[in-house]
Formats: C-alpha cells, sequence, structure tokens
C-alpha cells in the first residue's frame, strides 16, 4: 500500500479515538415518575394534597450516572406528565450532546421548550451531578462556594386547623426557624396557634392569598407584632402596583414568589420588593437559579433559596447553592416519608452539604 493509499483508507475511517477528535457521543437517558407520600396532608391557598408527583432524568455517559429531579409546578400549568414530555422532546439533543457542555446543552434545552421549568431542573440537575462525579468535586466547590456558608433552613408548617397546627409546631420542634402558611379568613389563628406553644421566629407565606391591599397592610403590621421576619408573596403576582404601596405602609420585607418566574421579572421588581425567592423547578435548574441570584444581588435585593415538595435529589441540588443567598426555605425532603435519596442534612436547622462527589447523594 502506497503512502497516498494509506490516506485514504484513514480518512475513510470512522472519526473514533483517531488523534483524540472523537465521535459524537451516545448517552443513556432515562426517566422516572416519582410518588411522594407526605408526613402530613400539605394545604396552601392553591391546593391541599398528600401525595406529589415529581420527575426524574437520569444522564449516563462514560460508565456515570447523573440523576435530576424536577417538581413541576402547577400554578405554572405543569405536571409530571407535561415535565415528561419536555425531557423526551430533547432526547435526541441529550443523547448526543457531549455532557461536558452542559451550559451550552441547556441553552439549546431553553431554546427548544417553552416553559416546563420543571422538566429543564431535572435535565440540568443530572448534568452537573454528572459533570462534579467526573470532577471527583462536590458542586458547591465547582461553584466555589464554602460550604461552612450554609443558612439555616426555615421548616414549614401548611395550612390546618387550630389543634393540627400546634402538633405540627411541637413535632418541629429541633428547627429553630418556621415558615408558616397563610393566606386565608383564618390567618390570625393560625399564628395564635403557633404562638401558643412557640416563641421561635416566623416566616410568613401567603402564596398570593391577599387580594385587597388595606387587608394585606393591616396583617402584615399585625403579623410584625407576632415576631415575624418577613412575609412572601403577600398579593397577585400581578398585583405589582398595589404591592409597592403595601411596601410603603409596612416595615417587614416583602419576598417575592410567584411575582418571579423569569430572569428579566426581578429588575422590574426591585422597587416592590425586597426580595426574592429562588427555586430550581421555577428557574428551570441550578445554572439558571445561580443567575438569577446574581441579578438580585447586583440590585442589592435579598435572596432566598426555596423548594418544592421534592426528594432530596433537588433539594440537595438547591443546597449547594445555598452559600450564595441570606434565606434558605430547603425543607421538602422532610416533609415526605419515602425519600429514595439521601443527600443534604439538617442539623438544628443548619444545611450540612454533603462532601460526596456531584450532587453527593446515597441511596436511601
Amino acid at each position: 500500500m502506497t503512502r497516498r493509499d494509506l490516506f485514504k483508507t484513514l480518512a475513510a475511517l470512522p472519526l473514533t479515538g483517531i488523534g483524540g477528535n472523537a465521535a459524537a457521543p451516545h448517552n443513556r437517558i432515562e426517566t422516572e415518575r416519582i410518588r411522594l407520600q407526605l408526613r402530613h396532608t400539605w394545604t396552601t391557598v392553591m391546593s391541599s394534597s398528600n401525595t406529589r408527583d415529581t420527575v426524574y432524568c437520569r444522564i449516563t455517559s462514560g460508565g456515570v450516572t447523573g440523576v435530576g429531579e424536577g417538581a413541576p409546578i402547577v400554578r405554572y400549568k405543569e405536571d409530571f406528565a407535561s415535565a415528561i414530555k419536555a425531557i423526551e422532546s430533547v432526547r435526541e439533543l441529550l443523547a448526543s450532546a457531549d455532557p461536558w457542555q452542559f451550559t451550552k446543552i441547556m441553552a439549546e434545552v431553553f431554546k427548544r421548550v417553552k416553559g416546563e421549568n420543571a422538566g429543564k431542573a431535572a435535565i440540568d440537575i443530572a448534568l452537573m451531578d454528572w459533570a462534579g462525579q467526573q470532577l471527583k468535586t462536590p458542586l458547591y466547590r465547582y461553584f466555589g462556594l464554602d460550604k461552612n456558608d450554609a443558612p439555616v433552613t426555615t421548616f414549614s408548617i401548611g395550612i390546618d386547623t387550630p389543634e393540627i397546627t400546634k402538633q405540627k409546631t411541637r413535632e418541629a420542634a429541633e428547627y429553630p426557624l418556621l415558615k408558616v402558611k397563610v393566606g386565608l379568613s383564618t390567618d390570625e389563628q393560625t399564628i395564635e396557634a403557633i404562638r401558643s406553644v412557640t416563641k421561635k421566629p416566623l416566616r410568613v407565606d401567603v402564596n398570593e392569598g391577599w387580594k385587597d391591599k388595606e387587608e394585606a397592610v393591616r396583617k402584615i403590621n399585625w403579623l410584625e407584632t407576632q415576631g415575624v421576619e418577613f412575609v412572601e408573596q403577600p398579593m397577585p403576582a400581578e398585583m405589582i402596583e398595589e404591592t409597592r404601596w403595601v411596601r410603603s405602609k409596612v416595615h417587614l420585607p416583602l419576598i417575592a414568589d410567584e411575582a418571579c418566574q423569569h430572569a428579566a421579572d426581578i429588575p422590574k421588581l426591585a422597587t416592590a420588593f425586597d426580595g426574592i425567592n429562588v427555586k430550581l423547578d421555577k428557574s428551570g435548574g441550578l445554572l439558571e437559579a445561580r443567575r438569577w441570584i446574581e441579578i438580585a444581588k447586583s440590585l442589592g435585593m435579598r435572596t432566598m433559596l426555596g423548594c418544592m415538595v421534592s426528594s432530596s435529589v433537588s433539594v440537595t441540588a438547591a443546597a449547594h447553592l445555598s452559600p450564595l443567598v441570606d434565606y434558605a426555605d430547603l425543607d421538602g425532603n422532610l416533609l415526605i416519608g419515602n425519600d429514595p435519596y439521601r443527600g443534604v442534612r439538617v442539623e438544628k436547622g443548619k444545611l450540612i452539604l454533603p462532601d460526596g462527589p456531584g450532587l453527593g447523594l446515597k441511596r436511601a
């Protein structure tokens, strides 16, 4: 064979393992619906349930599997079926892409998939878990953070009867901060029931429950006398002007949740709210959540990391970003009785981040 013939033969071979120019990898993509069983019936202004469905996405490449989770938010017309459909719509992209290019991949996912941020979050978390495992480093270290800066998390008390509210409060004795769901005509009774058994600092989440700005002012000023530290989403998301007026009449900080659905919303909220609640399921994953946090900080706003009712997959992912924020409400995994994984722990309220690579998860 002449040298010319040799070069022709080599040019015709597949580009696999030649000169480092490997062909596009083929990754295994798996989705799964997980039904989480709540320890107590979970009631907010929006809904009441004993179970929650979340979606897992697993991405395997090079013998390493990254796992991600998304908790669809009904408020944004998502459910487990639509989240899985969203992931399946980019299966070919995920199967053929180089997972090291996770930023590029997620940019393309956001371009192709409209809405369905819980599905996007599941993909993003799986990719970041994979990358961390390959790098043999926990994600908090990858992000350049100190795990000792992780804040104390609140423990959530859902809306219930006064007697059950007292019971839930007693059961939360080990947690130094409580987050209380309100937004109904029973708000005062709820707070009074909690105050009958504890003097712990409280944070209150209204979930858009107050429709009248005068009522909002009256209740917030009363809550200030009850040892409440801040109020989350007091009025419907679209009532920005009314919320701005309320803010001018009260002293407690107001935190936006439902009003903040996209990064572009944050600058518009800076004159009506003191901070934002960032959730991976709302933003679409770790990469976008970190961007939200940095935008809010640049505007002088306070930041909080929240969560939906989720397993330790999603909550641990958020916890790896928690050293960045002022407040944490990362207790979704503490509200369920069938968590498939173990990850972030809570000791006297403080988030203890795992040191394993990636998310640092272990099977329960």
